[in-house]
């Protein structure tokens, strides 16, 4: 398969987007910065695309075919609302493209589509923060990407290996920290 091809089709994955195409289109595919960038934001948007214009329609045609599936959509839909509409309150749609642009796990444009249906945001409005977010976490990775060739390129793989390393454990220490915060102050 073409690497063309493949990065679009790893943009289109749910678990990878563009956090996983562009190092791979610029690393082991060897691919141009220019057409990297262009391929793997069109790969994610595609994804994005049909679950906003599908998924409303979709799920009603379950709920309405099925107790267990309307059951179902009822309970995730006041679920998500009861806990999460002071968000959405608070910081308004734009929230939602600055979302989507942090390359994070369970963050990106899969999450953030999911969050425009649930929230019934409409597609005039989420289908261009969505966009925005996906550009920006684009650029991000991008840099993130090219940082990381130089690292190796200069201080060998080891180093880069190392800073990884580093980085992922400050970050679990991070959230770690941020979890004991949370429930500390809870009591």
């Amino acid at each position: 398969m073409i690497p063309e091809l493949q990065t679009f089709l790893l943009a289109m994955t749910p678990l990878g987007e563009l956090r996983l195409s562009l190092p791979l289109a610029l690393t082991l595919y060897r691919l141009d910065l220019v057409t990297a960038f262009l391929i793997s934001v069109i790969g994610n948007l595609v994804p994005v695309i049909l679950i906003l214009l599908f998924l409303g329609p979709v799920s009603k045609i379950l709920a309405a075919n099925s107790k267990l599936f309307e059951r179902f959509f009822s309970w995730l839909f006041k679920r998500t609302r009861e806990k999460h509409d002071f968000r959405i309150k608070k910081y308004g749609y734009p929230a939602l493209a600055l979302f989507v642009a942090i390359p994070l796990p369970v963050t990106g444009a899969w999450t953030g589509s999911l969050i425009a249906f649930l929230f019934d945001i409409p597609f005039k409005k989420a289908f261009p923060l969505i966009v925005l977010g996906v550009i920006i976490a684009g650029g991000i990775v991008t840099f993130l990407t090219k940082a990381g060739i130089a690292v190796e390129k200069y201080f060998g793989w080891q180093v880069l290996i190392g800073c990884l390393i580093t980085i992922g454990f400050l970050w679990l220490i991070y959230r770690l920290s941020h979890q004991v915060i949370k429930k500390s102050s809870s009591h």
